[in-house]
């Protein structure tokens, strides 16, 4: 669990950086918003690609050596990214190694935990996904002092050692599953005794072949792909809409940091909810208080109101990511967790590079993210409906305790 909230804060935290390193960019090269916007693009591209293998691999090898190999490529994208000159340097680094690098961060840790808690499994997600929010809400405001003191290109030196250091290192506590330790998932020392707890140690389930062959997987795969659309859009473009409408970067960098702060509280709340309402009841709630913030975001216009717009979309934010994981077992099982897992993401990982793409390019034609923001709220509404008929399927051994 500690090695997992470590390795959400750092990877997570850095990404978020992004959207601060964006104006910055700009400033130094003359580069669009679409160019700057593909390269996160790619990169959420190749994380969502590689995180099917990932999570194949995870399956049967079990997450250190994944990590390990993650820090190495997340770490070198970044120290590289201090000598970046061209646009296709962007591409290459922040795209590829950076993809690569970001690839595990959900699908192996979550998968892991998946395996070491059934009764308790929404709630140890929550908390594992509680280290994004701390990294969504220190790491952007440390990049933007640092930027200050020393510029973008040490920033970008200090994060790739710190990336590398800190996942090689946490990647060292890493198992797979209590099973292979001679032990018991939720720490219990005897075997379960109903049927429903038993399916969640066993790790029963149904197969990737079989999954893809109900609705309910596709239907997933579309909850997915329209929730990191939406979010990974605002992710990118919140910092430069925020400076546009006349915010320091320093206050823009704050809303960013809200964001990540109080996805902290949605993280652990809706992991707690999920273990006794489920995952669909989960996954309703947090699209409604999203599309409450999309709605807000088109009428504000101030400080304030962005804050307020931060503090509700940020509890959306960390409730999505949270109930995914669980909501896949709950639904498929967890035998075959982490390839389910990595496939639903890939998914998502579409929508997360197709999304800020498409803002950035309308933006450099209208000059505005008004019509960028009536899409979000047209998809959230869509996710409500798709939620809605989501049912567990029969013999993943999960059908009671999502009820």
């Amino acid at each position: 669990m500690a090695a997992c909230f470590v390795i959400q804060g750092v990877s997570i935290g850095a990404m978020f950086t992004y959207g601060v390193f964006f104006k910055e960019f700009q400033a130094t090269f003359g580069w669009s918003r679409a160019i700057i916007s593909g390269a996160s693009s790619l990169a959420f591209l190749v994380m969502g690609a590689t995180g099917i293998f990932a999570g194949r691999l995870n399956d049967k090898i079990g997450p250190k050596f994944l990590i390990v190999i993650s820090g190495v490529s997340f770490g070198l994208g970044y120290l590289l990214m201090s000598r970046m000159q061209a646009p296709w340097q962007l591409y290459l680094l922040y795209g590829v190694l950076i993809g690569v690098g970001l690839s595990t961060h959900d699908i192996v840790t979550l998968s892991t935990v998946v395996r070491w808690f059934a009764r308790r499994r929404g709630m140890m997600s929550g908390i594992v996904k509680v280290g994004t929010g701390f990294g969504q809400l220190l790491v952007p405001l440390i990049a933007t002092a640092v930027i200050a003191a020393w510029g973008w290109r040490k920033s970008y030196l200090i994060m790739g050692v710190v990336v590398f250091v800190s996942l090689v290192a946490v990647a060292q506590m890493l198992r797979r599953d209590p099973q292979g330790m001679g032990l018991l998932p939720d720490g219990r020392r005897d075997e379960p005794r109903d049927r429903d707890q038993e399916t969640g140690f066993e790790g029963s389930g149904i197969s990737l072949k079989t999954a893809m062959r109900t609705r309910q997987f596709w239907t997933m795969c579309a909850v997915e792909f329209i929730t990191v659309f939406c979010i990974l859009t605002l992710v990118v473009h919140i910092v430069p809409h925020a400076t546009d409408l006349g915010l320091s970067p320093a206050t823009a960098a704050g809303v960013l940091s809200t964001i990540g702060g109080v996805s902290i509280f949605g993280r652990f709340l809706i992991g707690t909810t999920n273990d006794r309402i489920g995952g669909k009841r989960s996954l309703i709630i947090c699209f409604i208080v999203l599309l409450s913030s999309l709605v807000w975001l088109q009428v504000a216009s101030e400080a304030w109101m962005l804050f307020l717009f931060a503090m509700v979309y940020g509890f959306a934010l960390g409730g999505f990511f949270t109930v995914m994981s669980p909501m896949v077992a709950e639904l498929f099982g967890v035998g075959s967790h982490g390839v389910l897992f990595g496939v639903t993401r890939f998914t998502g990982t579409i929508g997360g590079s197709i999304g800020p793409l498409l803002a950035g390019r309308v933006f450099d034609v209208t000059g505005s993210y008004r019509i960028v923001f009536m899409v979000l709220i047209g998809l959230a509404v869509i996710g409500i409906l798709l939620v809605t008929s989501l049912q567990p399927v029969k013999g993943s051994g999960f059908a009671v305790s999502s009820q």
